[in-house]
C-alpha cells in the first residue's frame, strides 16, 4: 500500500488495519511524516513537530501494546496534532499570541487526554489566529496558513491548521474548537468535516469559564464516519466540566445508517435575510435535491433569529473580556487590534446588557426549539462567502452589505451558536474557481447522533469529500 493511499484512507480503516495488524502503526505513521514534509511547506497547517525518531518510537509503543495482547482505544496508532489552544505537556503552546511564543505547558487538557488514551499518537500542534479570535488563520508567530484548494486564499477559521492538515492527507484526525463557527468554518472552507456539538458533550478541562456554553470542542476529519469515531473517544461527562452531558461517548460508535423516509427539514438558504454570496447559494441548491432524493420532506423556512446578532456579540464581548482583561493591562503592545476591541466591547458592558442577552438567549431557544419541533433539522449556509484573499484579515462588506464588525461575516455560523443546537458542516460542492462550499445541517436539542446520521446520509449521496486539494498531487 503506498503512503499516499495510507494519508487518504478514512480513519476508521487506518484504525481497522492497525486493530487487524495489516498495517502496523509505524507504517501508519511513517506515511504521515512522509506526507507533512510534502506538503506542509507549501501550506503552513502543522507549526510545532516532535522529532521524526519520537513519533516512530510512539508507534512502536502501540505496535508492541498490539502484539502484546494489551486492549487498545478506537484511535490506536492514529497520528494527531492538537489546536495551538490545547495545552499539551512538555510541548509548546501559544495561543498564536507572541505573549506565549515559549509557553510550555506541564499538564495536558482533558481532551488531549481522552485522544491520547484512546490510542492517538500526539505529533505536534495545528495553527490558529491569534487567541483563536477571528475566522481566519494568521499571526505573528507562524504567519498564515493556507488554502489547500488555492493557495492563494485563507483556509478559515479558527481551527484552521486542523483542517488543512486534514484535507492534505497530514492527519487522519483533528481537534478543533468552536464559539462562532471555529469547527465549521474551516470545514466548509477546505472540503472536510468540521462537526459542533452541542455544549457540554465534549467536557472541557481546565477552563476559566466553565458554565459557559457558546464555547465547545469537537472533532474534524475527512469523513462523517471519521468524526464520529473520535467523538466517540473525547464525549461523556467529566465532573471537572459541570455543564459535561452524561451520555458516554459510547454512543457514536453505533451505525449511521438510518432511513430518512418522510423526516422532515427545513431549507434556509439565507437565515431569513442575511446576505450571502450567490456563488455559495448557487452550490447550495445544486444539491437540496439530494435531501427530497433521501426520502426527506422539504420545506423552505427559517426560524425566527430576532436579537441573535446581539446576544452573541454581548455574550462573545463579554467573554473577551473576563478572558483578556490581565493581557490588556500587561501586554496590550503584543495584542492583534480585533483582540483589543472585542476585549474593550466587552468591558463597556453592564450587568443589565449581560442579563438583558441572557434572557433574550432563553426566549430565542424556545422560539427555535417550537421550529424544530416541526423541523427534524434545518438546512443552511455554514458560511456566507467562499474563501478570500488569505492577505485580507475579514471581509468588510457580502453583497454590498457593510460587515460591522470583524466577525459579522460569520452570521450563519454564530446564529446557530446561540441556539446551543449541534451542528455540522459537511462538503457540498465547489464553486466555480473550484473552492470548497459547505452545507451547514442543525439537529434538535442534544440529538448530536442524528446530526451526524444525516450528515452522513447526504455525504454518502454526494461523495464530494473525495475531491483532493492540488497541492497534494
Amino acid at each position: 500500500m503506498s503512503d499516499n493511499e495510507i494519508c487518504f484512507m478514512p480513519a476508521t480503516e487506518q484504525a481497522a488495519h492497525i486493530r487487524a495488524k495489516t498495517l502496523s502503526a509505524r507504517e501508519v505513521m511513517k506515511a504521515h511524516i512522509a506526507q507533512i514534509e510534502r506538503v506542509n511547506p507549501k501550506v503552513n497547517a502543522i507549526i510545532t513537530q516532535i522529532p521524526n525518531e519520537d513519533a516512530l518510537a510512539l508507534a512502536d509503543t502501540a505496535d508492541r501494546m498490539l502484539a502484546s495482547g494489551e486492549p487498545v482505544g478506537p484511535l490506536h496508532g492514529l497520528p494527531i496534532a492538537h489546536k495551538d489552544m490545547e495545552e499539551t505537556a512538555g510541548m509548546r503552546t501559544t495561543l498564536g499570541s507572541p505573549i506565549f511564543k515559549d509557553n510550555v505547558p506541564t499538564r495536558d487538557t482533558l481532551l488531549v487526554t481522552r485522544l491520547k488514551g484512546a490510542g492517538a499518537l500526539t505529533i505536534g500542534k495545528t495553527n490558529v489566529p491569534e487567541f483563536a479570535a477571528g475566522s481566519q488563520t494568521f499571526n505573528p508567530i507562524f504567519g498564515a496558513t493556507l488554502n489547500p484548494y488555492d493557495t492563494s486564499k485563507t483556509c478559515g477559521g479558527s481551527s484552521g491548521g486542523a483542517a488543512v492538515a486534514l484535507a492534505c492527507g497530514m492527519l487522519p484526525i483533528a481537534d478543533g474548537s468552536d464559539l462562532g463557527g471555529s469547527l465549521r468554518n474551516p470545514g466548509n472552507f477546505n472540503n472536510i468535516v468540521g462537526f459542533r456539538p452541542s455544549a457540554g458533550r465534549v467536557p472541557s478541562w481546565p477552563s476559566g469559564m466553565a458554565w459557559a456554553p457558546l464555547s465547545v470542542k469537537g472533532p474534524m476529519a475527512r469523513t462523517v464516519a471519521d468524526a464520529a469515531l473520535m467523538l466517540s473517544a473525547i464525549a461523556g461527562p467529566d465532573r471537572r466540566a459541570p455543564i459535561s452531558i452524561e451520555q458516554p461517548g459510547s454512543i457514536f460508535s453505533q451505525s449511521l445508517e438510518r432511513d430518512f423516509k418522510g423526516v422532515k427539514v427545513a431549507w434556509s438558504p439565507d437565515l431569513g435575510g442575511i446576505p450571502v454570496d450567490p456563488s455559495v447559494t448557487e452550490v447550495l441548491r445544486s444539491q437540496r435535491h439530494v435531501f427530497g432524493d433521501l426520502g426527506c420532506d422539504v420545506d423552505e423556512a427559517t426560524p425566527d433569529f430576532t436579537d441573535a446578532e446581539e446576544i452573541f456579540q454581548t455574550l462573545r464581548a463579554w467573554g473577551f473580556a473576563a478572558t483578556h482583561r490581565e493581557n490588556l493591562e500587561k501586554h496590550r503592545d503584543l495584542l492583534k487590534d480585533t483582540v483589543i476591541w472585542n476585549a474593550e466591547e466587552g468591558m463597556k458592558l453592564s450587568g443589565q446588557d449581560v442579563s438583558n442577552a441572557e434572557m433574550k438567549r432563553t426566549v430565542l431557544y424556545q422560539r427555535v426549539r417550537e421550529f424544530m419541533e416541526e423541523h427534524e433539522f434545518l438546512l443552511c449556509p455554514v458560511n456566507q462567502v467562499p474563501p478570500f484573499d488569505v492577505e485580507t484579515p475579514y471581509p468588510t462588506e457580502i453583497n454590498g452589505v457593510p460587515m460591522e464588525t470583524y466577525i459579522s461575516w460569520m452570521q450563519s455560523a454564530y446564529f446557530i451558536t446561540v441556539t446551543g443546537l449541534p451542528s455540522i458542516s459537511v462538503p457540498c460542492g465547489f464553486t466555480p474557481d473550484g473552492l470548497p462550499v459547505g452545507i451547514q445541517i442543525v439537529g434538535r436539542h442534544h440529538d448530536d447522533l442524528g446530526v451526524l446520521q444525516m450528515a452522513h446520509a447526504f455525504e454518502q449521496a454526494t461523495q464530494v469529500w473525495k475531491r483532493r486539494p492540488g497541492v497534494v498531487s
